[in-house]
């Protein structure tokens, strides 16, 4: 038989305990039987108890004896302050149990609980059948519970859920329940959990709490509910499309060259998130800009909107059409599990150009007016053409050309389809830019028209080479000095020049010696001084036109309204009677002749009187009794007519005037105005000194000079019926 080491005595068998009244109370006594030191422990046992409740319902001092020598005792005292069972009246079996570790070895002893019914109410107690849920927001949750009656007595308890928001129980936060004595009831509580902003991804900590009349409160353990990450981030731009400048494009706003993106994050998940922005260009190709994005990082806290701003800048061009861009931009959030909505937004930039292309249109019209307008396509640029008063016109024998004399002392040469053209250029150059005095008249060599003679206010008559690219005259004439040059007619044959002077003196060139000396002389002009031959009147000359079929007589106009026929065959003036005769202010300024009707004669004075002449039967009889075909003295407002010049067929004559403009004049066949008024062809600011007319493929052609410094050409159709050669 073992050698008992331990010896227990416990002072009662039987106990008496009633709940809610004193404690019971016994006491072990403990003999350490063995040889050797050994420490004892206590522990109750009762029958049906559940293990859960452990040790709440008795109290042991002490908990542990200290090591007692061989025969020594130890006591225990026991407290019972709780029935074992809850709810429990009658007897119930306990079992005291000695142990000592060192020993290895027990003792149990047997005691009788007599458990009597209580003064108190007994707790309620709660269990969580599932403690732990884990669900994403929005998600349906049954949490179920059940309640146990421990008491001998029907109780109505009220369980009330702790610890989440009241909002997610859609059934309320309080449940009644009717439980029998030593029943149990199960119920539910159901928990829905909000959108993602307003249930932060995290674990969220419950209880159950029981409550009944006259009793004590309780509550189950701790329960967890873990809200799984859910939601998304929603990213996008207002707007998607800018423009540079925002508004009123047609404006220049040439400091303006940026814009600015609204970058909006909106956390709709239930995690806090950082954010930074991804930029790239959406072509490849597209010119470089500056970009920048503040803030660099933003922390999104769930249901926050953030934004970002997003710069686009780039120096805009002044001209051209708008640029396009586009960017890429794309959200990035610290959470990868999070899932981002929209998170690559394509970004449309339209720049516009400084200048509208509108604006850049009209300004292009108005540099091409103001280039055109100082350009050589305008006849009255004040860059090219004549500085001073235009003195002379005249065509050349086909009507392309023609050439110009200024008190400016330039004498230019001008394309007639430039003053019709825009695109061509009426300025084709100056022949002389100083002739060293105010060119009076000029005349086209009517053989070949390759040279110009220029009469000068010194007396000086010079040749220029209308081919040449020389910027010499070839040759000079003069024969006295300072003897005004006021008329110059080429011969027929272009063999002879005559030149009338403000002294009366008529001078005849040898045309063929001039030009067969001055092509000699490749560097210097020649200065000639021998005339062929001269003729002395007693007036200042201011026209001439050579008549006859021959063309042997020159008509010689001047002051005093003299006109005189100069038979060259018999060198013997003859005056021509002119009506009205005139005295020291009067003149006769304009004459010419028809080249395909040579008896064909028109003068102008300075009263404003036209003549019209038919010169046969005083060139046939060598007298000064000449047919008036036509005359007239209101063509140009009674103000003095300075140029007359008729066409080579004799159907239209031009004058112009002091009167500031210029008439065409239809002739009939027999001579005569085809109607009485004429056509006005062009008016200006001031008078003009000089007109010559050309009919050219059905086409009249009137060139003009005036004060103002402009030589114009004007066209009219040949639309007179009533003259034929």
């Amino acid at each position: 038989m073992p050698v008992k080491l331990i010896n227990t005595n416990i002072s009662t068998k039987v106990l008496h305990f009633k709940p809610g009244s004193s404690p019971a109370s016994f006491e072990v006594s403990v003999v350490n039987e063995s040889n050797q030191f050994a420490s004892f422990q206590l522990e109750i046992i009762a029958a049906g108890s559940s293990s859960s409740l452990g040790s709440n319902w008795y109290d042991i001092t002490p908990a542990v004896s200290t090591k007692n020598p061989p025969g020594d005792m130890t006591k225990f005292y026991v407290t019972i302050t709780d029935t074992p069972i809850a709810g429990f009246v009658g007897k119930m079996n306990v079992i005291v149990r000695i142990f000592s570790l060192e020993l290895g070895d027990e003792d149990r002893q047997l005691l009788r609980l007599m458990i009597e019914p209580g003064t108190g109410s007994i707790p309620m107690h709660v269990e969580l059948p599932v403690r732990e849920f884990s669900a994403l927001p929005q998600t349906l949750i049954e949490i179920p519970v059940r309640v146990t009656n421990p008491s001998q007595l029907p109780a109505s308890v009220t369980l009330r859920f702790c610890g989440l928001e009241p909002k997610w129980l859609l059934d309320g936060v309080e449940q009644q329940l009717q439980i029998v004595a030593g029943a149990k009831a199960e119920t539910s509580f159901l928990c829905q959990l909000p959108v993602p902003e307003e249930v932060a991804s995290k674990t969220y900590p419950f209880t159950i709490e029981a409550t009944h009349l006259n009793g004590y409160p309780s509550s189950s353990p701790e329960g967890l509910i873990k809200v799984l990450p859910g939601g998304f981030i929603d990213f996008q731009c207002i707007p998607e499309k800018q423009r540079i400048p925002a508004s009123r494009t047609w404006l220049p706003q040439w400091r303006t060259n940026s814009t600015t993106y609204i970058l909006e994050c909106h956390n709709a998940s239930n995690l806090s998130e950082q954010v930074h922005i991804e930029f790239k260009k959406g072509d490849e190709d597209q010119p470089k800009c500056f970009w920048e994005i503040t803030p660099e990082i933003v922390e999104l806290n769930p249901g926050n909107t953030e934004n970002f701003q997003l710069l686009v800048s780039k120096r805009r061009r002044w001209f051209g059409l708008a640029q396009k861009l586009s960017f890429i931009v794309k959200a990035i959030v610290s959470d990868q599990r999070m899932n981002v909505t929209n998170e690559n937004q394509f970004l449309r930039l339209t720049i516009h150009p400084v200048l509208h292309p509108w604006l850049q249109l009209i300004l292009l019209i108005l540099l091409l007016s103001l280039l055109w307008a100082a350009s050589w396509l305008n006849p009255n640029s004040p860059f090219f053409g004549h500085q001073r008063s235009v003195n002379s016109v005249q065509f050349n024998g086909v009507g392309d050309k023609a050439v110009s004399g200024s008190q400016d002392q330039s004498i230019i040469r001008w394309r007639v389809a430039g003053f019709t053209n825009p695109f061509i250029n009426q300025h084709d150059g100056k022949m002389s830019k100083d002739a060293g005095k105010s060119v009076r008249v000029v005349r086209y060599k009517p053989v070949d028209n390759d040279v110009v003679a220029a009469g000068l206010e010194n007396g000086e008559i010079q040749l220029w080479n209308v081919l040449g690219g020389t910027n010499n005259y070839k040759a000079s004439l003069s024969i006295n000095k300072d003897d005004r040059v006021l008329a110059l007619e080429f011969s027929q044959s272009s063999r002879s020049l005559f030149s009338g002077h403000g002294s009366g003196l008529v001078v005849q060139w040898d045309m063929n010696d001039a030009l067969l000396r001055s092509s000699t002389s490749v560097q210097q002009p020649v200065m000639i001084n021998q005339p062929l031959k001269t003729q002395q009147v007693d007036f200042a000359i201011y026209g001439f036109a050579l008549i006859g079929q021959e063309r042997q007589n020159l008509l010689i106009g001047g002051r005093y309204n003299n006109l005189v026929m100069w038979n060259r065959s018999q060198d013997n003036l003859i005056p021509i009677q002119y009506n009205p005769p005139g005295g020291q202010n009067d003149y006769i300024v304009g004459v010419d002749s028809a080249e395909y009707k040579p008896n064909r004669l028109v003068t102008a004075d300075n009263n404003g009187q036209i003549t019209l002449w038919d010169m046969q039967s005083c060139v046939s009889n060598n007298n000064g009794q000449c047919e008036v075909i036509d005359r007239w003295s209101s063509g140009h407002g009674g103000k003095a007519v300075r140029s007359v010049a008729i066409s080579n067929d004799g159907c239209y004559l031009a004058s112009g005037g002091d009167d500031n403009r210029v008439m065409l004049w239809p002739l009939t066949t027999a001579g005569v105005r085809a109607v009485p008024n004429g056509q006005l062809v062009r008016s200006a600011a001031q008078k003009f000194n000089s007109v010559d007319i050309k009919v050219v493929n059905q086409r009249v052609l009137i060139i003009s000079a005036n004060d103002n410094n402009h030589v114009r050409v004007d066209v009219k159709p040949d639309q007179n019926s009533q003259c034929g050669i």
